[in-house]
């Protein structure tokens, strides 16, 4: 792919990309934290998944949520973010390790 010629593509470019590096990060660091809180809970024998935590968790993001970001489409996001982050704390092995 050749360079943009336009300075403004450009430029609108690399902040997506660095927007995109920004929620790498962030999944990244959730995912180590959800992994403690697992090890934690499940050495108390506390269930791993708390579906009421998951609901209160969606309804505070809507609310916060200022847009473009469809309520909807927040929850598509999250649903899927939450789905991802128990899979990816099981193939761990609920290690905190990077």
């Amino acid at each position: 792919m050749s360079p943009e010629p336009d300075p403004l593509i450009r430029q609108l470019r690399e902040q997506v990309s660095d927007t995109d590096r920004a929620i790498v990060d962030a999944i990244n660091t959730r995912l180590k934290l959800v992994a403690r809180l697992k090890a934690y809970k499940e050495s108390r024998g506390i269930d791993f998944v708390d579906p009421d935590r998951e609901e209160w968790m969606l309804q505070y993001l809507s609310r916060a949520n200022r847009g473009p970001l469809s309520t909807a489409g927040l929850r598509e996001i999250f649903a899927e973010l939450l789905d991802l982050t128990k899979r990816e704390v099981e193939r761990a092995g609920g290690s905190s390790s990077s």
